[in-house]
């Protein structure tokens, strides 16, 4: 539904006809981390983001994954047991 509260005339998952349905009922501003993502949304109110309620509680966990300017960390490369690594090389000979 279309938003009555904060985000007026942008489309809200949270809202009902009996209004937000949200614990508090109103989405809370960004947070500093939320800065340079493009689902941030400028309203007359301040700065909100399009696709969560509260962007605080996505960035306590250090990611969040609605984040499209954050990029992720590449995990490194699993370790290969050397043990296991010369009897594969033996096997192959």
């Amino acid at each position: 539904m279309i938003c009555e509260t904060v985000k007026q005339g942008a489309e809200c998952g949270f809202m009902t006809k009996a209004g937000c349905g949200y614990n508090g009922g109103f989405c809370h501003p960004i947070v500093e981390q939320c800065e340079g993502c493009q689902k941030v949304m400028e309203v007359a109110q301040g700065k909100y983001c399009s696709s969560y309620p509260n962007p605080s509680v996505k960035w306590k966990t250090n990611h969040c994954n609605f984040a499209t300017h954050a990029k992720t960390e590449a995990q490194a490369q699993q370790k290969i047991n050397p043990l296991k690594a010369s009897k594969r090389a033996t096997k192959r000979k």
